[in-house]
């Protein structure tokens, strides 16, 4: 009887086989295509690797095989190391300090801060006490950080740091002590801190504060690449045990967690994993907005977001769109701005009543686009159940006033791949959003973007980082004229004349201070 590692290897070690040796069968030919990535990756799950290492072609290509003979990354081992779901986040557990004190962390791809609880709080059941860690050496800086829902302040410094599903070895790590907040800790959520994977430049109170995956990478040499496969499409929020949720992988891609080819679309900006959205559809139906109007402010993937968030024309184009197609009638406003639920008897389903819903990103050809599609199953999300006779459901989508956000909605479908290394996000169909082999999530392309502008981007308001530049600049101009107003103030008043003021004793000096 082989162990559940043993069996993961021997699957691994049959995927390159057939990867590099296809064979032809009187039964069905299944195919199983190279899965191709940028960057220099080995394996290291105990396989025999001397036959493909012949075929040097093969590795000079950026093959992504399982993990790293040197031991310090295996998927393998980082498979399902994620729990929780959309409603309540998708966290991991970290050690943190010495000795190891365990923590939940949420992953949020749409922050750069790795803070954790340092004080009780109602609603998390324990914390990060820095005094009882040896390694914690505080930088005697504070730090706030303000979220689309709740904010928090701290103390930031640096700990030791293991994932007991992740690269191996221990880590230094800038960590923000978190002693107040305010609608951050949530009622029912099983973390007591976030883990912020987007780029020094989100960092507070500033870039020079290295994010947590930087760290990893720089610390232990693995590729600048993460991926992301949620698994909670179609999970009541009202459950109360965590399902297993899903798996970060860190330093590449784990080919048996998506199926099909993946897509990719560039990151246009280096803050938010910034991406550029072409079109919507709903069912067949384009939505014919000015494709400035997706991108309004921005638009990025972020899954730390709930939902899929739309700006304010988009998402009623949205809405009205889906009442027009939908099999139901008079279906009740309140729904759709989350005000209410909607409820069907217990074993009907909704969802064939609802249509797909479809976002045109650009591709890395950037004549071209390709499209991710979801289905009502993870727009149309079961909440809870009443008396046991009805099943009740929320809607996924909501307005935003802050951009177009890709959030846990979409991210369910697919496994997400977030390429920092050749700042790119790829997308593919997920192997554990399905039901009965149907899967939740379809993607398609390429097709010519045509009738498209050839930047959607343009006329979008400047990034946060870079309005910051302006503003200091615009501080550092008022004050030099200031300095020259006062120059002449004060030159005329240098002569002591009997009874006249000198700038020694002038009240403006001291009313500027």
């Amino acid at each position: 009887v082989l162990s559940l590692a043993a069996q993961k290897r021997c699957q691994a070690a049959a995927h390159e086989l057939l990867r590099h040796n296809p064979v032809s069968f009187p039964l069905p030919l299944f195919k199983i295509p190279l899965k191709m990535f940028a960057g220099k990756f080995n394996a290291s799950v105990q396989l025999d690797l001397r036959p493909l290492r012949k075929n040097q072609s093969a590795v000079e290509s950026g093959l992504s095989l399982a993990s790293d003979p040197a031991g310090i990354v295996d998927f393998l081992d980082m498979i399902n190391n994620l729990k929780g779901d959309s409603g309540r986040g998708y966290y991991m557990q970290l050690v943190i300090g010495t000795p190891g004190q365990t923590l939940n962390i949420l992953v949020d791809t749409g922050s750069s801060n790795f803070a954790v609880a340092a004080a009780a709080h109602p609603y998390i059941t324990h914390y990060y006490n820095r005094a009882l860690s040896s390694t914690y050496q505080s930088s005697s800086r504070g730090v706030a950080v303000k979220y689309t829902q709740g904010e928090w302040e701290g103390e930031l410094g640096t700990d030791r740091i293991t994932i007991p599903q992740g690269p191996s070895g221990t880590i230094t790590i800038n960590i923000a002590a978190i002693l107040t907040s305010e609608g951050f800790f949530l009622p029912g959520i099983n973390w007591q801190g976030i883990l912020g994977f987007a780029y020094p430049l989100l960092a507070r109170p500033d870039p020079s504060v290295e994010p947590f995956f930087n760290s990893v990478v720089r610390q232990t040499g693995i590729p600048d690449v993460f991926s992301l496969q949620m698994c909670g499409a179609g999970v009541s929020a009202s459950t109360t045990a965590d399902p297993a949720g899903g798996s970060l992988i860190m330093g590449g891609v784990e080919p048996t967690l998506y199926q099909g080819s993946v897509w990719y679309t560039p990151v246009l900006e280096e803050w938010y994993y910034q991406v550029e959205v072409l079109k919507l559809e709903v069912g067949t139906q384009n939505l014919n907005l000015d494709c400035k109007e997706y991108n309004s402010d921005k638009a990025i993937v972020d899954s730390g977001t709930t939902l899929l968030r739309l700006p304010g024309n988009v998402f009623s184009a949205v809405v009205e769109a889906i009442m027009q197609t939908s099999l139901i009638e008079d279906f009740s406003a309140g729904f759709f701005d989350g005000t209410k639920l909607a409820c069907w008897m217990r074993g009907e389903s909704p969802w064939r009543l609802f249509p797909k819903i479809s976002i045109y990103l650009r591709a890395t050809n950037t004549s071209q686009s390709f499209r991710i599609t979801i289905l009502p199953q993870l727009y149309v999300q079961p909440v809870t159940d009443i008396d046991g006779t009805l099943d009740c459901f929320r809607f996924g989508i909501s307005p935003s006033a802050n951009g177009l956000v890709i959030g846990a909605t979409v991210m369910e479908g697919f496994y997400v791949i977030f390429d920092r290394a050749q700042k790119r996000v790829g997308f593919a169909v997920s192997t554990c959003a399905e039901n009965g082999g149907v899967p939740f999530a379809e993607i398609a392309g390429p097709f010519l973007a045509e009738g498209v502008a050839s930047d959607c981007t343009s006329g979008v308001p400047l990034r946060e980082p870079v309005m910051w530049v302006i503003a200091y600049a615009l501080m550092g101009i008022c004050a030099l004229v200031l300095i020259v107003l006062l120059i002449l103030l004060i030159l005329p008043c240098r002569r002591h004349r009997d009874g006249e003021i000198t700038d020694e004793s002038s009240l403006v000096r001291h009313r500027i201070k």
